[in-house]
């Protein structure tokens, strides 16, 4: 794939030996920066064919706006919880004159890097990207910010570049329901989570660790999997079942693999939540559609869409510098429900 620009401003910046910032006041003849600096700077990036996001820096300079367009990538668009992210960057967007355009990356790491190239060839203002997966390597969204491209993380966000983010308090949300579930009786707590190279993976799973330690109950490897899905929760679950240590309670890293577990252990003849709490990680409509009702730690998507859209309408406008990484936390709360005692 080729470079989204021949040259950033990070790169002439090194070679003059300045600071992006100079270079940015050089390229727009600022009399800030002495003429012989700003001549020098100026004919580097004409022999070095650099071209910088010119709809974003139009858009914070210019009284007379083009169009207002963000690019938006979802993981998959079949999860609530992403659908209503969607709900509050377009609310929030709507609001200041913005337009969305979405893609979802399909759970693809080179899906992903096409669709930044895609975006950043049709010239949006910025974009809105919660990570794929199997995504481990980050030169698609460096090259991003180096171009001058707005970037802000929602959920899944990028730990190897350093841009905008948005995220819930997930350590603290997987904290508070294992620390229910054990203030309620439960002493063998199982856990289905995601993979841990994505931070809210790790972040759940040290929370859930945490809240055992603290209350005196034993880390035991063999009650954890690495289930994300329904339909591996369905069939993981008789599993746990099969040794001398059997769970009492599943904290689930979604409600879709919450309701995964719950069908399977009712279906093996136990109780809910008699013989077994079961806790998800959501609150999206199905934890409504279940029997019993499930207990889940609500993330709040709504908000983080608004708070991520003002963010990177933020960089787009001038509010927010561009050389901050703005970062904000969306606080969760747990939702007792039928699934717990």
């Amino acid at each position: 794939m080729r470079e989204y620009a021949s040259m950033t401003m990070k790169d002439i910046a090194a070679e003059m030996g300045v600071s992006v910032a100079t270079v940015s006041r050089a390229l727009k003849d600022s009399p800030r920066i002495s003429k012989e600096l700003r001549q020098k700077i100026q004919q580097y990036a004409r022999e070095h064919n650099f071209t910088p996001n010119v709809l974003a820096e139009s858009l914070r300079h210019s009284r007379v706006q083009p169009q207002k367009l963000i690019g938006v990538i979802v993981p998959e668009l079949v999860h609530y919880y992403f659908m209503t992210i969607l709900k509050g960057i377009e609310e929030e967007a709507e609001a200041h004159g913005y337009r969305i355009v979405v893609a979802q990356s399909g759970e693809r790491y080179e899906h992903e890097v096409r669709l930044c190239q895609s975006f950043y060839e049709n010239k949006v203002c910025g974009i809105i990207v919660s990570q794929a997966k199997d995504t481990q390597r980050y030169e698609h969204f460096q090259r991003l910010i180096d171009a001058g491209v707005p970037l802000v993380f929602y959920d899944r966000i990028c730990t190897g570049v350093n841009a905008s983010r948005v995220v819930v308090d997930d350590y603290m949300g997987a904290f508070n329901a294992v620390t229910h579930l054990i203030n309620t009786g439960c002493r063998r707590i199982a856990y289905f989570g995601s993979q841990l190279n994505l931070e809210i993976a790790k972040n759940r799973f040290n929370g859930y660790k945490d809240a055992l330690l603290k209350h005196g109950l034993p880390f035991n490897e063999d009650l954890t999997r690495i289930c994300d899905n329904r339909a591996d929760a369905e069939m993981l679950t008789p599993s746990m079942f099969d040794g001398d240590v059997y769970p009492d309670a599943f904290f689930a890293v979604n409600d879709d693999t919450a309701i995964g577990i719950l069908y399977s252990v009712k279906r093996m003849g136990m109780r809910v939540p008699e013989d077994i709490s079961i806790c998800g990680f959501t609150n999206g409509v199905r934890a409504l559609a279940c029997d019993p009702m499930l207990t889940t730690v609500e993330q709040r998507g709504v908000m983080v869409g608004e708070e991520a859209a003002s963010i990177l309408i933020g960089h787009v406008e001038g509010t927010i510098p561009m050389d901050r990484a703005e970062k904000r936390i969306v606080r969760t709360r747990l939702i007792l429900r039928g699934t717990t005692r």
